[in-house]
């Protein structure tokens, strides 16, 4: 089974439906994610298949919680995940990606222009002093991916989040730890066990929102 092949039954496996160019777009962004990572060294994963299962269906895994959300910001996102799979796959939604690190912003910049994503938007900048361009407005989800601890996530976006803003962490095993140190004024939402085909561990979003 070749790499498409792959990702197309692994979307099959987690039940979605997407443009019906989303696999071979996806595909091209896995490809792409490699070729640049012998220079900028955007992920310790450089082989094809991992790429498909470790990265592109793990985030794939977390669309169907993002239903009524049209604005997205993703926080730390290195290589451009989840936000530059789930720009390709939902081109209704909005995505704004803050990165720290000057070479992964110009990855994902790069990887809007060849990949044609009108709806992605790659900045270079630290979440904490970032505001988006349809500011004083909120954005809808604050996203990020093995990026920082709960607490550090929530209290680093907490001047971006609005009343009704679901700040989504993707993590491994349950943290409970991790959910007892919410700040003050925030709330555990929901947490959810995120199922990723070919991927054998356990992977969960933690859905927190202002009190």
């Amino acid at each position: 089974m070749n790499a498409l092949q792959t990702l197309e039954q692994g979307i099959t496996a987690l039940g979605l439906s997407l443009p019906a160019d989303a696999p071979a777009r996806l595909l091209a962004f896995g490809q792409l994610l490699i070729k640049w990572n012998k220079v900028y060294n955007l992920t310790a994963i450089r082989d094809e298949a991992q790429v498909v299962s470790h990265h592109l269906l793990d985030s794939l895994s977390v669309l169907p919680q993002l239903d009524g959300i049209t604005r997205l910001v993703d926080v730390g996102s290195g290589g451009g995940l989840p936000g530059v799979v789930l720009a390709i796959c939902r081109p209704d939604l909005q995505v704004d990606s803050v990165e720290t690190v000057q070479k992964k912003a110009t990855f994902q910049n790069q990887a809007k222009i060849e990949l044609k994503l009108p709806n992605f938007r790659a900045h270079h900048a630290r979440i904490e002093n970032w505001r988006p361009a349809y500011a004083p407005d909120a954005p809808d989800g604050i996203i990020s991916r093995a990026f920082a601890d709960l607490a550090d996530f929530v209290n680093l976006t907490a001047h971006l989040a609005g009343p009704d803003t679901r700040i989504l962490a993707m993590k491994g095993v349950y943290p409970a730890d991790e959910i007892a140190r919410i700040p003050q004024g925030f709330v555990l939402d929901a947490s959810l066990p995120l199922h990723v085909p070919g991927l054998d561990a356990e992977r969960h979003l933690i859905i927190v929102k202002r009190t």
